[in-house]
């Protein structure tokens, strides 16, 4: 072999292993998103703050009143918003705080991918939604933007403002979300959404009682932080080999049956 082909074949095993390194580099990076951020929310700062995890969640109730459920809300007391075909064989249980920064984290990993599944009507997804940062760090921005997305429930629009309201996120520390106006100009972002039906529902937070019985249902189900995620019941958060194209192989055989 001439030295001008081992040169070659050097150069692209070298390329090669150079790709290699970089997909794991990469794989490490997001790990360490969701795993890092999901502790911040665990914690709620408690090395700043000294509040721990235990403590999370005694955010001052919403005000008295029922607690109304939005429209198509289904499960148990009706606190699930369900995305994806009622049929499909596998569901995905999401716990989620809009001001959680691990929250929006798993939703730039794996929106591709449930959306993906879901339009496939292979997977269904449970949201449910909870205030824990708001006990964590005080403030109300977690109520007031889980009420704004029940708000987008009843107008039909919940994952299209779902997704607005994480692209947008402030810090965690900041309470933008406690302005039902910056809620109301969000929606001005989702087509059809942002009209007098929904803005009455969010200044007169509609649905404030039912995200409490919400958030009372998450610290009943002993789950420790947000985001907590479930595939037929089981925590994918948890589980370190998941990635997005392990949750689309494993959504993907089942639906294959």
């Amino acid at each position: 072999m001439s030295e001008k082909n081992q040169h070659g074949k050097r150069t692209a095993r070298d390329r090669l292993a150079a790709e290699r390194d970089k997909h794991k580099a990469a794989e490490r990076r997001r790990r360490t998103l969701i795993v890092g951020a999901s502790v911040v929310c665990v914690l709620g700062l408690a090395a700043v703050i000294g509040v721990v995890a235990a403590n999370s969640g005694k955010s001052k109730p919403a005000k008295a009143g029922p607690a109304v459920a939005p429209s198509g809300a289904q499960g148990k007391d009706s606190l699930a918003i369900p995305v994806g075909k009622d049929g499909a064989k596998s569901t995905l249980t999401v716990w989620e705080d809009f001001r959680c920064p691990a929250c929006q984290a798993f939703e730039t990993v794996y929106r591709p991918t449930i959306h993906e599944l879901t339009n496939a009507g292979k997977l269904r997804v449970e949201y449910h939604l909870v205030r824990l940062i708001d006990g964590n760090l005080g403030g109300t921005g977690s109520l007031r933007a889980a009420n704004a997305a029940a708000c987008a429930q009843d107008a039909g629009k919940f994952s299209a403002y779902h997704d607005v309201l994480y692209e947008n996120q402030p810090k965690e520390t900041d309470d933008a979300y406690a302005d039902n106006g910056k809620l109301i100009a969000l929606a001005g972002k989702v087509s059809g959404l942002d009209t007098p039906a929904f803005r009455t529902c969010v200044k007169n937070g509609t649905h404030d009682a039912w995200v409490d019985k919400s958030h009372q249902a998450f610290q009943a189900g002993g789950f420790s932080g947000t985001p907590t995620v479930l595939l037929n019941g089981k925590n994918i958060i948890q589980d370190r080999t998941m990635t997005p194209a392990k949750l689309k192989q494993t959504v993907e055989a089942a639906d294959q049956g």
